[in-house]
């Protein structure tokens, strides 16, 4: 496959959806509702998906499972969204995953961030130039959450023509706006990493798109945002930004611990797919249950 760089930088400016991996109560997970998720995400205007994000239990998620959510995204959404996975772990499991994405039709991937303890930058470069390097036809996007990556390394990984993007997950709009000025606001395409509760603050910095997990509940919010962004009008973005804080404010608590609950809860009480997670987070206790079902009531669903 040849790697269509232009089209790879316009496609990662906009609302880049993180699809939750549903489970059964026993814990194996749902296909089927894992399909209608992401179907019913693309079929809210989503133009890019990202199965095996942190949102999907990426690091909860057999190597299996992940190549199948691959091979099922990709077949429900078929050419109407980018598909753009999560790839990781050490370097010859994400190219590995990287080739079963390619083999299933996408043209980019997220790489995770580097789990191993003892990182150098020198080491946090090497790694994602040898992905990159290793598979040339796919666009290369960084899942970037350590503040200790600086402008340099990433200028660095700018002489592979793959590298097409960052998603930045430092939550300092003043440290990604100097990065990304750094690097250069054109070099990528650099997308705000912490949803909707920080994407108004990271535009003004360069950021030309945001990440999503409420898109798994409704889409409406998240495009009514991303339209008055790209506007420039700002007043508008904020009411948007006030009418969902509560809910993102509600999975940030416990260092993120409720990230991916809060999202599956409310789509339990939706219908959409069971509220089941899989160790290390666990589902959220009955108090959280009824915030959920106000936080839907402000929203116009449930």
């Amino acid at each position: 496959m040849t790697l269509d760089r232009p089209r790879l930088l316009a496609e990662l400016a906009t609302v880049c959806a993180i699809p939750v991996t549903p489970f059964h109560p026993d814990g194996s997970v749902d296909w089927d509702a894992y399909r209608r998720t992401v179907i019913a995400i693309v079929d809210g205007g989503v133009l890019a998906v990202t199965p095996n994000g942190n949102t999907g239990e990426f690091y909860a998620l057999s190597p299996d499972e992940c190549d199948r959510a691959v091979e099922v995204t990709a077949d429900a959404v078929g050419t109407r969204s980018l598909v753009m996975p999560g790839v990781g772990y050490d370097v010859r499991t994400a190219i590995r995953m990287g080739e079963v994405a390619l083999r299933a039709g996408s043209r980019a991937v997220m790489v995770h961030q580097p789990v191993h303890p003892y990182q150098s930058s020198d080491g946090w470069v090497e790694y994602h130039a040898a992905i990159a390097k290793a598979l040339p036809g796919l666009g290369i996007v960084p899942y970037l959450r350590d503040p200790n990556v600086t402008a340099p390394m990433l200028r660095r990984l700018t002489e592979y023509p793959n590298f097409v993007g960052v998603k930045f997950a430092v939550p300092n709009p003043l440290h990604f706006a100097a990065i990304a000025a750094a690097v250069g606001l054109d070099a990528v395409t650099w997308v705000c990493g912490l949803a909707e509760g920080w994407a108004p603050f990271f535009w003004v910095g360069g950021a030309v798109g945001f990440t999503s997990g409420l898109v798994n509940v409704t889409t409406g919010p998240s495009f009514a945002m991303l339209e008055a962004l790209r506007h420039g009008k700002y007043d508008e973005a904020m009411v948007v930004w006030r009418q969902v804080k509560a809910f993102e404010d509600l999975r940030a608590r416990r260092n993120a611990a409720n990230n991916v609950p809060i999202v599956k809860e409310a789509m339990a009480q939706l219908g959409l797919c069971e509220r089941t997670v899989r160790p290390p987070i666990s589902e959220v206790p009955d108090a959280e249950k009824a915030e959920v079902t106000a936080l839907l009531a402000s929203l116009g669903l449930g």
